[in-house]
Order: C-alpha cells, then structure tokens, then sequence
C-alpha cells in the first residue's frame, strides 16, 4: 500500500489516497476528481482544465501518465 496525495496526482489539494497500484490510485484520484467538479471547486476545475490540455496531444499525456506511474512505483510501501 502507498500513500500520494492529489496535488503530487497534478490535482488541487492534500487530500490522500491510497492504493496499491497506481491503476487504482489513479481510479481514486479520477473519482475525487468528478467530486469535486460536482461541488464547483475552483481550483480542481482549473487542475482538471490543465489536464484537459494535456489530452489534446497523446504524446504528452502518456508522458505524464507515465511519469506520475514512476512517482507512485517510487514511493515507499505504508
């Protein structure tokens, strides 16, 4: 099990998830993402306009994904 918060997942705040697999952290993540979109929180609707960027060119998004897969696979075990 690891700990990532949602800003080190390129999102808003310090909320925690945790996971074993970055598949499921980024499930979590996805979740509170939609959450919060709901609530018209500010600052994840301008997170998730920044990754709505990202996806416009698949080269840079799959380097995020990747690089946020390596962050979480570095982490220490709980």
């Amino acid at each position: 099990m690891k700990t990532v918060t949602c800003k080190q997942l390129g999102g808003a705040c310090n909320l925690i998830f945790k996971a074993t697999t970055f598949k499921e952290v980024a499930s979590l993540s996805q979740q509170h993402a939609m959450e919060m979109a709901k609530a018209n929180d500010q600052a994840h609707l301008d997170a998730m306009k920044k990754m709505q960027l990202l996806m416009n060119d698949s080269q840079s998004m799959q380097q995020w994904m990747k690089d946020k897969e390596e962050m979480f696979n570095s982490l220490p075990d709980d």
